[in-house]
């Protein structure tokens, strides 16, 4: 079957259409950067920001997070999670 949106332009309200596991890892970027992260393990999540802050956070297994994170610090993170992009 045919794409019938392969004239349309994404935009960040449109859905996913890559996925890649992360691995957690102190100061390391994520190549690519997700647009959003999907928690497949629920636990504390060490998400670190554009601007280098660190902030954990506790998810669950089946959430989304609508947040585009720069790295997953493996110091403080025990969930596990994949990136869509």
């Amino acid at each position: 079957m045919p794409n019938p949106f392969k004239n349309h332009q994404r935009g960040l309200e449109s859905p996913a259409t890559e996925h890649f596991q992360i691995t957690p890892a102190d100061g390391a970027d994520l190549d690519p950067c997700p647009r959003v992260l999907r928690v497949t393990g629920s636990g504390d999540l060490a998400l670190r920001d554009a601007a280098g802050q660190v902030l954990i956070y506790n998810v669950v297994a089946g959430e989304t997070l609508c947040f585009s994170a720069r790295g997953i610090e493996a110091t403080g993170t025990t969930a596990s999670v994949v990136g869509w992009l």
